[in-house]
């Protein structure tokens, strides 16, 4: 059964999030204090996803998403944000959250999000091991399926399970060009106007990571169109 943390300070909000989340039979636990969650977070491993309000008291929302970010690379992270707060859902993509949940929201939205981001889990679990490993190979890039690992010029490559998946994807299709919307629809699950967003700020986080000195993005935007994967030499 996946594992949910809820962190808000807002009561009805976060009892509303647990009862509804539990209807769909994940188990949730609720953390109204941002320390709290903190130090329950950085120190237990037993969860799947984390849903983060930003305003939090006892510890900033995008603080405690940069250090999940940095201790846990493959934690699920959905951050919720007011509906005027485009700055602080750019900040937190960038920081490391996998999508964003705008306030107001609906709880068939909430659920419908939720359950495309635990979806990836199943999708990017690596199966077991076998003689010959799945990987796909590139110009001084290694892909490997089986293993989820990524080397770049020999390096281990830290990705998170969202950001392996968008490559992954791309690499798999190299030279054909998807919109942001069948990204969307594609690797998290869903396409809706206005999260484009998500799409940007994970392309810009591969590309800083990806990046080497003096050759071409593996990575390409077509402007006007999306993104594609440059293909093998």
């Amino acid at each position: 059964m996946p594992r949910i943390i809820v962190v808000e300070d807002d009561p009805a909000i976060g009892e509303m999030l647990t009862y509804h989340l539990k209807d769909l039979n994940y188990d949730v636990q609720l953390f109204n204090d941002g320390l709290d969650a903190k130090n329950y977070l950085t120190s237990n491993n037993d969860f799947d996803l984390v849903i983060l309000d930003i305003m939090l008291p006892g510890y900033n929302g995008l603080d405690l998403c940069r250090e999940l970010r940095q201790l846990k690379p493959d934690l699920l992270i959905m951050m919720l944000t007011s509906l005027d707060g485009e700055a602080d859902r750019v900040i937190g993509l960038e920081l490391g959250a996998d999508d964003y949940l705008t306030k107001p929201f609906s709880v068939r939205e909430c659920q419908a999000r939720v359950k495309a981001l635990l979806r990836r889990i199943q999708r990017s679990s690596p199966p077991p091991p076998t003689p010959k490993q799945n990987t796909l190979s590139f110009d001084g890039l290694e892909i490997s399926i089986d293993q989820h690992e990524v080397l770049l010029e020999g390096k281990l490559i830290e990705l998170t399970a969202r950001e392996f998946n968008l490559l992954t994807h791309l690499a798999e299709n190299a030279g054909q060009v998807f919109t942001r919307h069948q990204l969307l629809d594609t690797v998290w699950g869903y396409s809706h106007d206005g999260y484009e967003h998500t799409v940007n700020t994970h392309i810009n986080r591969l590309r800083k990571k990806l990046k080497r000195t003096d050759k071409t993005d593996y990575v390409q935007t077509v402007w006007g169109v999306g993104y594609k994967f440059a293909k093998a030499n």
